[in-house]
C-alpha cells in the first residue's frame, strides 16, 4: 500500500499545501489544497474520498476537484464522512451560494457526488482498484472529527492518521490494539502557542509528548508530524527534537536513530 502525501501543512504558503493524502491512487484521505497538484487523470482515478472533518483546510479542494473531472466520470464521486461533516458540506459549501449543489447536479438521480455517512468505530471497505479497510478512529476537535487506520483488505499493517485532535486517550486504546506500520499525527502549534493549541483543540510539542507516552512499549513504528503552521514549522520541529533528545518523547530503547519525522508534501510512504 502506498500513501502519497499531497499536502500536510496547517496553512498555505509557497510550497505549503493543506492536508490531503492519496492512497493507492483511488482513495483520497482529506481534500485540502494539496489535491491541486494532481493531474486531471489522477483526479479522475479517485472514486472514494474519506474526510476527517469539515474545516476548510481539509475540504477546500473537494468542490474544485469534482468540477474539474465530473465530465470524465461514469458515476458520482463517493464522499464518506461523519454525518455532521456531510451536513456542514451541504449547508455551507454545496449550497448553490458558495458552490453548486453537486449532490443534485446534473440530476438528483445521477449527481456528480454522493455522500455516505459513517460513525466512529465503523470499518469501511473501499477502493475500486485495490480494496482497503478503513477504520474510523476517535478524535477530539472543535467540530465533530475522526482519524483513520487504513490497511489492505487482504490484511497487513495499518497506516494510522490522527486527523486534527487534542489529547485523546480512546484513540491510543484502539491504536495499541492494531498492527501499525506508520503513524501520522498532527502538531499544529509550537509550545509558545500552547494556550492557542489547547483552545483550538490541536497539539503542541509538549502535549504531543504526553500523547505519545500512551504508545505501547512493545510497539515500534515511525511517527510523522503533520499539520504544522508554516510560520512555526522550524520552531515546532526544534522543540520536538529537543524533547526526543531527552527521552520525553517515546522511542524504542534499542534504537539510536530518531523515529519522529516531519512529514513533507510529495513524500510517498510505502507500507
Amino acid at each position: 500500500m502506498q500513501v502519497r502525501v499531497l499536502g500536510c501543512s496547517g496553512a498555505i504558503a509557497k510550497g505549503c499545501r493543506t492536508t490531503s493524502f492519496l492512497v493507492d491512487g483511488d482513495l483520497l484521505v482529506d481534500a485540502g489544497t494539496g489535491v491541486g497538484d494532481l493531474t486531471l487523470d489522477e483526479m479522475a482515478g479517485i472514486d472514494d474520498v474519506v474526510l476527517t472533518h469539515s474545516h476548510l483546510d481539509h475540504v477546500a479542494a473537494l468542490p474544485l476537484m469534482i468540477d474539474a473531472v465530473a465530465s470524465r466520470r461514469r458515476g458520482p464521486l463517493r464522499v464518506h464522512a461523519l454525518r455532521a461533516t456531510i451536513e456542514a458540506l451541504r449547508a455551507h459549501v454545496f449550497n448553490n451560494v458558495i458552490w453548486p449543489d453537486f449532490g443534485r447536479i446534473p440530476s438528483q438521480e445521477a449527481p456528480f457526488v454522493s455522500f455516505h455517512d459513517f460513525a466512529v468505530g465503523q470499518t469501511l471497505r473501499l477502493g475500486s482498484r485495490s480494496l482497503k479497510d478503513i477504520e474510523v478512529l476517535p478524535a477530539v476537535h472543535t467540530v465533530p472529527a475522526c482519524g483513520f487506520a487504513v490497511r489492505p483488505a487482504a490484511g497487513g499493517r495499518h497506516w494510522v492518521y490522527s486527523g486534527d485532535t487534542e489529547r485523546n486517550a480512546p484513540f491510543w486504546e484502539r491504536v495499541n490494539a492494531l498492527d501499525v506500520a506508520a503513524l501520522v499525527i498532527e502538531t499544529a502549534f509550537s509550545d509558545r502557542e500552547m494556550a492557542l493549541a489547547q483552545r483550538s483543540l490541536h497539539l503542541s510539542p509538549s502535549s504531543l509528548a504526553a500523547e505519545l507516552a500512551h504508545i505501547s512499549p512493545q510497539s515500534d513504528y515511525p511517527i510523522y508530524i503533520t499539520h504544522t503552521k508554516p510560520a512555526e514549522t522550524e520552531e515546532i520541529m526544534s522543540q520536538i527534537n529537543r524533547l526526543a533528545g531527552t527521552a520525553t518523547l517515546r522511542r524504542p530503547a534499542h534504537k539510536d536513530d530518531r523515529i519522529i519525522h516531519w512529514l513533507r508534501a510529495d513524500e510517498v510512504l510505502t507500507l
